[in-house]
């Protein structure tokens, strides 16, 4: 039974490495009609949609690392294609020995990154509310060696306490990468707590890096990180979620002494002057 197991699980995988590989080119297939519901009809079938499989990254700055992904949503992050602009400035701005704050890290990709920039004379934090990615990141850190990344499985917030967070529909977003702090619970809606970047030098090292990916709190993220901003001085990448958060941010960004340049369309680095 257990040969049986190893075996289906060894096909299992090389059909996902499959779809990882040669997915993208077969997209347009599914367009064309008959063929297409084919295409998906047996796709399903042979690979279920909450499938993962272990697989190492191709290209890019973080060729070579290991991660549990989605065959049929992980190709770019393979292939190293996943936001290279703030891949580029996490090797531009991390070196051995600093440490770095990921707030909202998902699965941990750019947690992952940063580990190796760092080497094990450097820390890494990585602040994540989902409790599935959160489980999924430690896992990451394991497989890859990385003992100097720490997975605080909270939501960073303007102050500690407890606040609701929406997890994200996986059919939605398989690495439920869209999971937010709201006002008031519903459906997938629990509660976790939260702690201010403030609080949290008390416990780890402050920051070199901070890369914030937040979906839409990200103006209460540095409202509890005003000591951080003013007295350690890091470098910040954040992903801005509108128009409001981002002119709130420039703002107080520019009051404290830091030039703002634009990463690419979503993402704003600050760099203390």
């Amino acid at each position: 039974m257990r040969q049986w197991r190893n075996e289906f699980e060894q096909v299992n995988s090389r059909i996902a490495h499959l779809f990882l590989r040669y997915g993208p080119a077969a997209a347009g297939l599914r367009r064309v009609p008959v063929l297409g519901s084919c295409l998906s009809w047996i796709g399903k079938r042979v690979l279920p949609g909450n499938s993962l499989t272990w697989v190492q990254v191709r290209r890019g700055v973080a060729a070579g690392i290991w991660l549990r992904l989605n065959p049929r949503t992980g190709s770019a992050t393979v292939e190293g294609r996943g936001e290279p602009e703030i891949q580029n400035t996490l090797r531009e701005h991390l070196a051995a020995g600093m440490t770095f704050y990921d707030v909202g890290a998902n699965i941990g990709f750019f947690s992952l990154l940063a580990a190796r920039l760092v080497g094990p004379g450097g820390r890494v934090v990585a602040f994540e509310a989902d409790p599935e990615n959160a489980s999924r990141l430690r896992e990451h850190a394991e497989r890859n060696g990385f003992s100097w990344l720490t997975v605080e499985e909270k939501a960073v917030w303007s102050e500690p306490g407890r606040v609701s967070f929406a997890r994200c529909d996986p059919a939605t977003s398989p690495d439920r990468g869209l999971g937010s702090v709201v006002q008031s619970g519903g459906n997938g809606t629990i509660t976790v707590e939260a702690v201010s970047l403030d609080a949290c030098t008390s416990r780890f090292p402050a920051p070199d890096v901070v890369k914030c990916d937040v979906e839409g709190a990200e103006v209460e993220v540095f409202r509890g990180a005003k000591h951080v901003l003013a007295e350690n001085r890091p470098v910040v990448v954040c992903e801005m979620h509108s128009t409001e958060n981002r002119r709130m941010l420039l703002e107080e960004f520019s009051r404290l002494g830091y030039r703002c340049v634009d990463c690419d369309e979503q993402h704003v680095l600050a760099l203390p002057q």
